[in-house]
């Protein structure tokens, strides 16, 4: 995979969300972690919110931004495992237009490489709603950053060759400060 050496780089807006009925803003290192690896790549985090493992509250929350005209990419970490109560995966899949099955196979993939047969348990997902890309991937750092650098950075850099998703995502007018919320 490769980068265009004429392209322009396009940043994109983005809206991080932490699924966990344990962690809190303090404590949420996964998020820290999705946060300062966007921004460290150009990219501009408009909302960032912490939700329990409800997944009528996480549609609710997913939903608005998808509606919305803000964030462009949507990064959800944690409630993606095999464990009771798990429900990030089963709450995304009816708001997809179209999902991208081979997120979470390569994502699983690469798990495979660091987990063995415990990858199986890796649940990751991504998809296309509203012109908004949705990705979710295990609560864990190292998930997180598995999942950022060989998968979604790539996919999020609009110089990225052969494609990208940058061509199918809704445009953005106005960006504005990151916004901590408290939810």
């Amino acid at each position: 995979m490769g980068k265009s050496d004429t392209s322009i780089f396009h940043p994109l807006t983005l809206a991080i969300l932490t699924v966990s009925d344990r962690r809190t803003h303090e404590d949420d290192t996964s998020g820290d972690l999705l946060k300062n690896l966007a921004t460290e790549a150009g990219h501009q985090v408009v909302e960032r919110k912490l939700l329990p493992n409800n997944r009528y509250q996480l549609r609710a929350c997913v939903s608005q931004w998808i509606a919305g005209n803000e964030v462009q990419v949507v990064l959800i970490n944690g409630g993606t495992g095999f464990s009771e109560g798990n429900s990030t995966v089963e709450a995304l899949q009816p708001l997809f237009d179209r999902e991208v099955p081979g997120f979470g196979e390569l994502f699983r993939q690469l798990s495979y490489q660091q987990l063995g047969s415990s990858a199986l348990q890796s649940g990751a997902i991504g998809g296309l709603a509203n012109q908004t890309l949705v990705i979710a991937v295990p609560g864990s750092g190292n998930a997180c950053e598995l999942a950022w650098h060989e998968l979604i950075q790539p996919q999020l850099d609009s110089r990225t060759r052969p494609c990208s998703f940058y061509s199918h995502l809704k445009p953005v007018e106005a960006q504005r400060e990151t916004n901590l919320c408290k939810n």
